[in-house]
């Protein structure tokens, strides 16, 4: 007994040392980051429910049904039987130890047995699907292609070390006498039955080396995981805890500096812009970057990486985390001094840019950043909750706004933003040109003098850049314009008013662009007393409804699908005439992922009679991006393959008649897309691309000018 006592205890303390010593660089390297967002710590029970059910609920983690399975079952397991680590404690200086007042209950032994086998059957599975989606069958469309492999399967060991020791120990002493449990352990009994040949004096040994054993293994896997990427198994509940609520999508975070937002009318000379180093990002993306499970559901989503570009959110967040381990000496030298002295790996890594081409051994080369289209899907996905486009974006802010280092393409949309108030440089003249061929007038405001929107104004109608001034996109202007009139909604719009929302300028980096058009805005609608809003454009619609409240505009802002399908309900709106069509609908990133509107459309649809929708296998929140956002619809792209053309193919895998959507940017891309693959021979020329509206206008609207409109939206 006492040789055991010490044998165990000095292995504690040698464990726990070491382990304490790493969790304190890791602590102190936290720290060294700049302060969050001071929303980080509110809202306590929301953050709480969180935990609840994504950690102890494995929420996110068992939508992917297999590996959510195994993964609740080893989680589970490791929960569960943390009690035997107490047992075995405890039998380390008392041999028929048990836990006080439970500790002799058949449920709580036949609970350990169950989550000894769950465990078991779940690195079965682990071990299955590792070796069926390993980079070296899948290649590069291996959600495990990047990550450290031999460091997983390491793990997949020692858990299943652990649960081998426990089966000896608990089987030994079964035998010995000191067993707790009179029933109940299935497992133990089955292993004291092969261990009880040997007799009393070797299961008297096994029973203390089979304790020794199993504490050595936690306490070694205690020591692996605060050195390895397993540290999550700690770090995400605190991250899930601290991270944006309700998700880390809709709203990009405003520039933070020192905690505090930066007020770009009058910026301090210490404030920070973006992050060009890897101590400017805030503590919360330092405990982000230490969470990644490297799991790779991001990469999987990830509409870059699935067309052969360089980003892969998960190796994104993975080279920021071993660029902050390896600098971690210099910044937590306490003198120049002192990291003088560093060794020259450590001082070489220090210099190293965070953003840079190979040639000048950058930590990301632009070209992951820039392949980025802000889509949300790697957020969506992540069952850690790391955000990933929070981070992408606060790097870009420093690349344009400090370093005036992005892609030249985006030079062109960035001077028409700053001159025209539009991405294409029309201008304010050309913003009611949408309007001509309707059959009534559209009132715009300011025309009669008011000053103030009229008391039988129920919505002001934002048009924005793509519907007044692209031509499919006016199309669904005008069709959105027809529907609302022949519902009875009375509705205004500002034309000349009307400047870009700056949703491409945020999401480029050019944040100080985007302060000035949203507060030009905001200082209109405020102005004009707008109350309810509807839009077309998923980009405006969620700069709108997510961004301008932080800049004093708040408003109850409606996507176009959700008006109409509402004034269907209402039965204001009447589908009467059959459209025998086959049809898909394409769900944009920011109004299905980023703001959860996935019905509607839907809803709108499936009302018109004759419509039959198929749907694409990745929809809703697992929809694949057009490849428009991000800004990217202003950039060329000239790496892999195309991202619209990727998910057209998908689209025309359905042979629907119409391909649908719900926002001009993805009609933009698809179109052009169908437009390629019919060159290529690879579409039949009748497939159109049009939004769901104009499929409603064919069906309330029995005319045949107005039926035949929405066949010519792809031209």
């Amino acid at each position: 007994m006492l040789v055991r006592l010490i044998l165990g205890l000095a292995m504690t303390v040698l464990a726990l040392g070491l382990a304490a010593r790493r969790v304190l660089t890791l602590y102190r390297l936290g720290r060294a980051g700049q302060p969050a967002d001071p929303g980080r710590t509110k809202d306590a029970g929301r953050r709480l429910w969180a935990v609840l059910t994504e950690v102890f609920g494995q929420r996110k983690l068992l939508k992917w049904t297999g590996a959510g399975a195994a993964h609740f079952a080893v989680f589970w397991g490791f929960v569960i039987l943390g009690a035997t680590i107490v047992e075995g404690y405890g039998a380390l200086f008392q041999r028929d130890f048990h836990i006080p007042l439970i500790g002799t209950d058949t449920w709580l032994g036949f609970l350990e047995d169950f989550f000894i086998v769950a465990v078991l059957v779940g690195l079965a599975a682990f071990a299955a699907i590792r070796l069926r989606q390993s980079p070296s069958r899948e290649g590069r469309s291996s959600r495990f292609s990047g990550s450290h492999l031999g460091a997983a399967w390491l793990v997949l060991f020692m858990i299943f070390n652990v649960m081998w020791t426990l089966l000896l120990y608990r089987g030994a002493q079964i035998n010995t006498g000191y067993f707790p449990y009179r029933h109940g352990a299935f497992a133990s009994e089955l292993a004291a039955d092969v261990l009880r040949p040997a007799g009393r004096t070797a299961n008297d040994v096994l029973e203390t080396t089979g304790i020794l054993l199993s504490l050595g293994v936690v306490l070694g896997f205690l020591v692996l995981v605060v050195h390895s990427k397993h540290l999550h198994i700690f770090l995400a509940p605190f991250n899930i805890a601290f991270s944006r609520r309700p998700r880390a999508l809709g709203a990009l975070l405003p520039v933070y500096s020192a905690g505090a937002e930066v007020d770009f009318e009058d910026p301090g000379e210490d404030d920070k812009i973006g992050r060009g180093a890897i101590e400017d990002f805030t503590w919360k993306g330092l405990l982000d970057f230490a969470t990644c499970t490297e799991c790779g559901r991001c990469q999987s989503q990830c509409p870059a990486w699935n067309t052969d570009k360089p980003l892969s959110p998960k190796l994104l967040i993975m080279g920021l985390r071993d660029h902050a381990l390896a600098k971690a000496p210099y910044l937590l030298a306490s003198s120049d001094e002192e990291r003088a002295a560093l060794p020259e790996a450590v001082r070489a890594e220090a210099e190293r840019p965070l953003v840079g081409s190979a040639d000048v051994n950058g930590v990301i080369d632009p070209d992951v950043l820039w392949s980025c289209v802000t889509c949300g899907a790697c957020v969506e996905q992540c069952p850690v909750d790391i955000e990933h486009v929070d981070h992408i974006v606060d790097m870009r802010r420093y690349q344009v706004m400090i370093e005036s280092e992005f892609p030249h393409e985006a030079q062109g949309m960035l001077r028409n933003l700053e001159r025209k108030g539009d991405p294409w440089g029309r201008g304010a003249k050309a913003r009611l040109e949408w309007t001509q061929g309707l059959p009534f007038p559209v009132r715009v405001f300011g025309e009669n003098d008011e000053e103030t929107l009229p008391a039988d104004v129920e919505y002001l109608f934002w048009v924005g850049c793509a519907g007044s001034l692209d031509d499919n996109a006016k199309k669904t202007s005008r069709t959105v314009a027809e529907l609302l009139h022949e519902a009875g909604v009375g509705f205004m719009v500002l034309g000349s008013g009307e400047t870009c929302t700056g949703d491409a300028a945020r999401r480029l980096g050019q944040e100080l662009l985007f302060q000035e058009l949203a507060k030009q805005n905001v200082e209109t609608l405020n102005e004009v007393g707008a109350r309810k809003i509807v839009v077309t454009c998923a980009h405006c619609f969620n700069t709108l409804a997510n961004e301008y409240p932080k800049l004093g505009g708040v408003y109850e802002v409606v996507h176009h699908t959700e008006l109409l399908a509402r004034l269907v309900s209402e039965g204001r709106l009447t589908p009467v005439e059959p459209v025998d069509v086959n049809v898909t609908y394409h769900d944009p990133c920011y109004l299905g992922r980023h703001n959860r509107v996935f019905s509607p459309p839907r809803e709108i649809l499936g009302a018109v009679p004759g419509v039959r929708l198929t749907e694409m296998p990745r929809n809703r929140e697992r929809s694949f991006c057009c490849g428009a956002g991000g800004a990217r619809m202003w950039m060329e792209e000239t790496i892999g393959t195309r991202i619209n053309e990727t998910r057209t193919d998908e689209a025309l895998e359905t042979n629907p008649d119409l391909v649908t959507a719900a926002c001009p940017y993805c009609i933009v891309m698809l179109t052009d897309g169908v437009a390629t693959r019919k060159q290529q021979g690879k579409a039949g020329q009748d497939v159109r691309v049009t939004d769901v509206s104009e499929v409603l206008l064919r069906s309330v609207r029995r005319s045949t000018e107005t039926q035949q409109q929405p066949a010519a939206s792809g031209d």
